[in-house]
């Protein structure tokens, strides 16, 4: 049963930028209650795409220069990553179905 893993600023290049399948990255901050409100959905992501796709979650709070980096202005945001680059974006709380259509798009 795959999960999400947790990255910081240190280990972000190795665990985004460098993977070897497609990221799903959630800037996310423990205060946030539209972060929390679909923290159950992309969980459900990491299990139903295991193996295909790398999920990731980043604490903006304690991570700020990969979200100043990537210009993280409202959370949740999700950038979706392939080959080391950011593909697309979500900003707030969304319904699974759209966010399974961007990582459907991402994986074809």
């Amino acid at each position: 049963m795959a999960q999400s893993i947790e990255v910081t600023d240190d280990t972000f290049e190795e665990e985004v930028l460098k993977s070897d399948v497609p990221v799903l990255v959630d800037f996310w901050a423990v205060w946030c209650d539209p972060c929390l409100m679909i923290a159950p959905i992309v969980e459900e992501l990491a299990e139903e795409y295991d193996g295909k796709l790398k999920v990731a979650r980043i604490d903006v709070d304690k991570n700020n220069r990969t979200a100043s980096q990537y210009r993280i202005m409202s959370i949740p945001s999700l950038l979706l990553f392939k080959n080391g680059e950011k593909v697309d974006q979500v900003i707030g709380a969304v319904a699974k179905h759209y966010l399974t259509e961007k990582v459907e798009s991402l994986l074809s």
